[in-house]
């Protein structure tokens, strides 16, 4: 009985002592094409990336993961149309857009009066038009208290026109914006806007950015490391894999030896039957 417990605590003893000294591998990339800090910028076919973001955060595991965030700024042509007969917002004021003929160059931007507020402006009409068999009025009190009726195309301004052609600028939304192409149905409207595009970042993820593929890793919470070598770090993750799995065997090994030795040498003290 002591030859077998000794014997599992000799056991025990080296897979204590090999888990104890065992050094894990860690990923590390060799030569990455990206070794950056936050802010710093990175360049792929032409293309600038800002390392935006590296930040810590916990998982539902409770384990603190490393992520980043890349971004890149571009122009990007945006265009618009402007059917025909349709209401556009341009200058705190409303237009009616007109195409005239089916082979039109050009479009015009006829302004939308608004008669209410002319109406309600004006101490001396009435808020409402009045409407006879032979057109339509606005209702006109001079000084003297005499009611008058005015043609409404007397009365209103004539509404303001501006007529734009193929090629031409004009400020829209607070763009300048350029008349790409006028049809019979409307006009189309182009300019250049800027816009971010955004790359998240994982740790020990796949990332690709302009065709190429990248593995990530953070290997501190202000550095990010990327290379394009990722079969070297699926055999160093798979190195890792296996350590990990020897250790947890030898883990095993040292407690059931334990366990064992435990068991024995209490076997020992039980009193015999005979």
């Amino acid at each position: 009985m002591a030859v077998f417990v000794a014997l599992f605590l000799a056991i025990a003893g080296v897979a204590g002592a090999l888990t104890a000294t065992a050094d894990s591998p860690e990923i590390a990339l060799e030569n990455p094409e990206v070794d950056v800090s936050e802010s710093e910028s990175i360049d792929v076919d032409g293309e600038s990336y800002v390392v935006a973001d590296i930040s810590e955060t916990e998982n539902d595991e409770g384990q603190m993961i490393i992520s980043g965030v890349l971004e890149r700024e571009f122009t990007a042509e945006t265009s618009e149309t402007w059917a025909n007969d349709s209401t556009v917002s341009l200058d705190d004021r409303e237009w009616r857009v007109e195409v005239t003929g089916e082979n039109a160059t050009e479009f015009t931007l006829v302004e939308v009066l608004d008669r209410q507020a002319i109406l309600e402006g004006d101490e001396n009409a009435e808020n409402e038009t009045v409407t006879l068999d032979d057109g339509e009025y606005v209702a006109v009190t001079d000084d003297s208290g005499e009611r008058t009726l005015v043609p409404v195309d007397e009365y209103f301004p004539a509404p303001e026109e501006r007529s734009h052609a193929t090629g031409e600028t004009l400020e829209y939304d607070g763009q300048t914006v350029t008349v790409d192409e006028v049809t019979a149905d409307g006009a189309v409207l182009v300019w250049e806007t800027t816009e971010t595009e955004t790359v998240e970042v994982a740790q020990e993820s796949i990332v690709t950015i302009e065709g190429t593929d990248y593995v990530a890793h953070f290997p501190d919470t202000s550095t990010l490391r990327m290379s394009t070598d990722i079969e070297a770090y699926e055999t160093q993750t798979a190195e890792i894999d296996r350590f990990n799995q020897y250790n947890s065997g030898l883990s095993r090994v040292f407690i059931l030896s334990v366990l064992s030795s435990i068991m024995l040498a209490g076997m020992a003290f039980i009193p015999s039957r005979y």
